[in-house]
């Protein structure tokens, strides 16, 4: 199996559209595509409240549905219609992803080629390719971002109207040591960027790095 992993400094920056980018650019890898979601302490809620993403059952602390409407509206519906063979959507409540991993890993690790959005997974897998999506003009920067950092294999810089970045406890230089791609909205992918991807796969391959060893 070889797994990508698009993540993010925030929400709403454009990471769907960029993995959905991915996918279509190299539709003929019959991607198995996550969305993972974690709920709680206001994570999917600027208010705080609970939100859609939660799941009310308290034996199952977590959820893993599969996308099976490529005409829908969700985030998981344009995986689909980008071209994903497969599209799932992982929810688990804020710390509580570990619950799910035994389940997801039994559930992707004999696919081929498997694209999650969501930094959460960086913490039980070792992707093939770990890309991390940054809008500078955007304030918020969640700490898993800044956790994971280190090991992004380039950075995909989203519009924005800010040229160097300002975030608390981000050092700008990181940026001068890994490929830099500036991408267009609506879009959030160039064939640059799926040519690196599909670039990475083709040596990770040859390889033969096993993407589940344990961090």
């Amino acid at each position: 199996m070889k797994l990508v992993v698009v993540g993010g400094h925030s929400r709403n920056i454009g990471k769907t559209s960029l993995a959905a980018g991915i996918i279509a650019g190299s539709s003929a890898l019959r991607w198995t595509a996550l969305k993972i979601t974690q709920f709680g302490h206001g994570v999917c809620s600027s208010s705080g409240e609970d939100c859609d993403c939660a799941v009310d059952d308290p034996i199952h602390p977590f959820s893993i549905t599969r996308e099976r409407d490529a005409g829908g509206s969700s985030d998981t519906s344009r995986l689909l219609a980008a071209g994903a063979a497969e599209s799932y959507w992982v929810r688990a409540s804020v710390g509580q992803f570990g619950d799910a991993w035994p389940t997801l890993r039994r559930l992707i690790e004999n696919r081929s080629y498997v694209l999650v959005e969501s930094n959460t997974i960086l913490e039980f897998a070792r992707p093939d390719l770990y890309l991390s999506l940054l809008q500078l003009d955007c304030g918020d920067f969640k700490e898993s971002c800044l956790r994971w950092l280190h090991r992004a294999d380039a950075f995909i810089l989203a519009p924005s109207k800010a040229s160097r970045p300002h975030w608390d406890g981000f050092d700008p230089h990181v940026l001068e040591t890994r490929p830099v791609f500036k991408v267009p909205a609506p879009g959030y992918c160039t064939s640059e960027v799926v040519d690196f991807v599909t670039a990475r796969l083709r040596a990770s391959a040859a390889r033969d790095v096993p993407a589940l060893a344990k961090t």
